[in-house]
């Protein structure tokens, strides 16, 4: 995300944008002992950064506005950032509150042709979802798309191949590599080494006399040879497809005909992962954006469409919006158990039919495509 706590005060306070904005401590006239969190890129001009003490910040420039850490309400974001991501893939790694890795390798065809159409629609999504930007790095090794995520900030979006991975590294600082600190930079500098392609071109076995195993580690990364994988937190705990409305909108029925929609997706992704959830959950932004959650838990695990869309709309018909107009609705599934779990010893002829007609469903979709067909009210 790009200025994370700085960008979340001005999206809910528009006076300050294009203000210098620094979070973090009390800088109480420059006497304050704490440091700075997050700053915006106004803030950046005066050569403020992440981790600077405070007081060194305030004295930079005294006119920046200051603010506290509201840690609770940059939690709520992520989450709410993390849980977009997971619709995408759930081989992520989380880095930060701000920042992760995503393997989207088996997952990037569901959402286009391409990769970069997968990572153009993450960034689409979380836009409209918080209002705010993130920049995203593609490539074929961790470390380049890191790099690649903080070249074109704020709201970037860079794309390296395969094939031009060495092109893209060389001319870069040796400092760009993942874990290459000030000290290892001013040895290599020592030797004349300022660009990873310099450090590529350089004696391996120097390399290691005078850095140990980083050295040969740092040898391989310059050269773009990176086997680290994603390693996932764990099994994702929900599933979860939102949706945020081009135009704000007050008519019950076009909220519904989304959430009919929004169910279907869930219901597909809950059959791909073997899955079915108890524990409903309707997500609400309305205009101002003010957002609720609704949940039930019902007594039978499902993935029928059919049964999450009568429960979730249900929650919607229940939630007094009074006259505020809807801005972004949320279908999410947890509490799983194994799709083939039994939920009693009796199993009617009629449940074994619908089963197979969403099984039909699916194979029709994983062959032609995701809008090859769908519940018939569910598209606009």
């Amino acid at each position: 995300m790009d200025a994370f706590f700085a960008s979340i005060e001005e999206r809910d306070r528009p006076a300050l944008r294009g203000k210098p904005v620094v979070v973090g401590a009390d800088p109480r006239e420059g006497r304050g002992r704490g440091v700075v969190s997050t700053c915006s890129y106004e803030a950046r001009k005066y050569g403020i950064h992440s981790a600077m003490p405070i007081s060194q910040a305030f004295r930079k420039c005294p006119d920046a506005v200051f603010l506290p850490v509201d840690m609770e309400k940059y939690g709520r974001i992520s989450d709410e950032i993390y849980e977009i991501l997971y619709s995408f893939s759930p081989d992520i790694e989380p880095v930060s509150i701000d920042e992760a890795f995503l393997d989207i390798t088996g997952s990037y065809r569901l959402f286009g042709r391409l990769p970069i159409e997968a990572c153009r629609l993450i960034k689409a999504r979380i836009a409209q979802s918080t209002g705010l930007t993130a920049s995203i790095g593609l490539a074929p090794t961790k470390m380049a798309a890191k790099i690649a995520s903080d070249l074109d900030k704020p709201d970037g979006l860079v794309e390296v191949a395969r094939d031009g991975l060495q092109d893209f590294l060389r001319p870069l600082e040796v400092r760009r590599i993942w874990g290459l600190g000030k000290k290892c930079e001013d040895a290599l500098r020592r030797l004349g080494i300022r660009t990873i392609g310099e450090l590529a071109d350089a004696d391996p076995e120097r390399l290691a006399a005078l850095l140990g195993k980083a050295g040969s580690q740092f040898w391989r990364l310059a050269h773009g040879i990176d086997d680290s994988k994603v390693e996932s937190a764990g099994e994702a705990k929900s599933i979860s497809n939102e949706m945020t409305f081009d135009v704000d909108t007050i008519e019950d029925q076009k909220v519904e005909g989304v959430i009919l929609s929004l169910c279907e997706k869930v219901s597909f992704r809950l059959r791909r992962h073997g899955l079915k959830a108890r524990t409903l959950t309707l997500k609400i932004r309305l205009a101002d954006f003010s957002t609720f959650t609704r949940a039930v838990t019902i007594g039978s695990a499902t993935n029928f469409i059919d049964i999450l869309y009568k429960e979730i709309r249900t929650l919607y018909k229940n939630f007094n919006k009074k006259t505020k107009k809807v801005r972004l609705v949320g279908v999410k599934a947890s509490g799983f158990c194994p799709a083939d779990f039994p939920d009693s010893l009796f199993k009617e002829a009629g449940d074994k039919r619908c089963e197979a007609t969403h099984k039909a469903l699916d194979r029709i979709k994983q062959r032609f495509g995701d809008d090859s067909i769908f519940i018939a009210g569910s598209k606009k």
